[in-house]
């Protein structure tokens, strides 16, 4: 009895989420650092901001570092190991999703979808690498599965409850709300007769929904003047893109859910493009016959990539997580309908054991950098590391009061605790003015604006020489005012170092 209570996949597959997170242990991602940087002034006296006296959200995730801070209160307060921490909540947060995506399956009557939706997703590089990166990808996407698994289970409270968490994790939120409030109107405008519908079951819906996002909306507007991150509106301005970038990532990445690309080669995103699609659209039809209201679970893939698509975004590498359990399970509902139609049960566990090798394939065993325990490939952290080379290098010679500028400043400004001058602008609203820059100044997507470090006069400045090689490094104001002091190796996104300059008179 003992065996077959333990020996279950709603057990084991929620516990080798946590395994496979614990083993490579934290592999932090830039951003995160800014995050934490965030927490851990917040617990010093400074409150929720990155520079002391500058009152700017310049992350995304309120309810994340939320989270973070009550986790930290608990386990050190502002010298708490906030990359543990992180990597803990996420875990847990994840464990949690695979266990939801299975309930999701067996609601939509396919326990082997949901099943090897739940399998895929505790191992996939697209889950793992963001959860011991420090992101609040992992809590994001619990969120969402909650919000569609409370949907399903005709809790519309919760479900409205889990939407306005998932809109104070990310503003992306917003794309799992839509469906769902639509599908609540649908049933309710449905109910007959009309004259005995009752309003009050759609408030409670709507306040429900509304609690988080008021209360922090209110806490926002009061120390920042407005619930909005200020880094929704630097991103859009700093980076430089061609029109389609995000819609032809968006394809690649819908076309290679299992990174079959790294086995197959490249001319498998042709094939995906047209296969994956296709099962994902078999699945669907397969589960709205079965509970109409379901259909939130894949409209949301879908208005997540149309957004991104349109809006355009530089899309960072966690962008492209949130819809791929959802992904997941309609995929594997549509394999499920296949195999049933041509009496072929094993063809689900053969299509999906495929999937599950092909995604441990995007690991390795011993990575050629950070820390020597397995992790996904993705889990790249060169950038990281050379920054916190050059913080370690930076802080002995600041001085209190420096100001230093950066276009990366999650690790630098972690580990300096120094005043940044953000080059992109997450931080700095002052910085958003100078962007874009003529298209003659890229390089790649970001390239630093010479008139904002001639303006702002910061005592250093840190970047990617490729930051810097059409604007900065050309400028003979520049050239005039600072001069190099160190250069770090590194060829990352084809720079030529990472270059430390000093101004002459500070």
């Amino acid at each position: 009895m003992l065996t077959r209570r333990w020996l279950r996949p709603d057990v084991l597959i929620p516990l080798l989420a946590v395994v496979v997170r614990l083993l490579p242990g934290p592999r932090e991602i830039d951003d995160a650092f800014i995050t934490f940087r965030y927490a851990r002034n917040f617990l010093s006296g400074h409150g929720l901001v990155f520079n002391p006296g500058e009152p700017v959200f310049g992350i995304t995730t309120p309810l994340f570092v939320g989270a973070l801070i009550l986790l930290a209160l608990l386990t050190g307060g502002a010298e708490a190991p906030f990359s543990w921490l992180a990597l803990g909540l996420s875990s847990a947060a994840d464990a949690g999703t695979c266990w939801l995506l299975l309930r999701i399956g067996e609601m939509l009557g396919s326990r082997t979808a949901g099943t090897l939706a739940a399998l895929v997703w505790a191992v996939s590089p697209m889950s793992v690498t963001f959860a011991i990166g420090g992101m609040e990808t992992s809590l994001f996407v619990l969120l969402l599965a909650a919000t569609l698994y409370f949907h399903l289970k005709r809790q519309p409270v919760r479900s409205a409850w889990s939407a306005g968490l998932s809109l104070v994790t990310r503003p992306d939120g917003i794309l799992i709300a839509l469906p769902v409030a639509l599908d609540r109107l649908r049933e309710w405008v449905r109910q007959r007769p009309p004259a005995e519908r009752s309003a009050q079951r759609p408030i409670v819906e709507a306040m429900a929904f509304l609690a988080p996002v008021v209360v922090w909306s209110i806490l926002a507007t009061g120390a920042y003047g407005s619930p909005i991150p200020h880094s929704v509106v630097a991103k859009a301005a700093a980076y430089h893109l061609p029109r389609e970038a995000a819609l032809v990532r968006l394809l690649q990445h819908i076309s290679t859910p299992f990174i079959e690309h790294e086995v197959l080669g490249l001319g498998w995103i042709a094939v995906g493009l047209v296969l994956y699609p296709a099962l994902f659209g078999l699945g669907v039809a397969a589960a709205l016959r079965r509970r109409r209201e379901s259909w939130p679970i894949f409209a949301f893939p879908l208005l997540y990539l149309a957004a991104y698509a349109i809006a355009n975004p530089l899309i960072f590498r966690w962008y492209l997580a949130p819809p791929l359990p959802f992904y997941f399970v309609g995929i594997f509902l549509g394999v499920d309908r296949l195999a049933r139609d041509l009496r072929w049960p094993a063809l689900s566990w053969i299509f999906g054991a495929a999937a599950f090798v092909l995604t441990l394939h995007a690991w390795t065993l011993v990575p050629d950098h950070g820390p020597r325990r397995p992790a996904p490939d993705m889990a790249f952290i060169r950038l990281e590391m050379v920054y916190g080379e050059a913080g370690r290098s930076l802080a002995p010679r600041l001085a209190p009061g420096d100001v230093v500028a950066a276009g990366d400043i999650g690790v630098l400004g972690f580990v300096t605790d120094a005043r940044i001058l953000d080059l992109v602008g997450l931080v700095s609203p002052s910085s958003a003015a100078y962007y874009p820059l003529p298209d003659a100044a890229y390089v790649i997507n970001f390239a630093a604006s010479s008139d904002l470090i001639a303006d702002e006069q910061p005592d250093y400045v840190v970047l990617l020489e490729v930051y810097g090689r059409r604007t900065l490094l050309v400028d003979p104001r520049f050239l005039a005012d600072y001069e190099l002091i160190e250069t770090l190796p590194t060829d990352l996104y084809g720079s030529e170092g990472m270059l430390i300059y000093h101004r002459l008179d500070s």
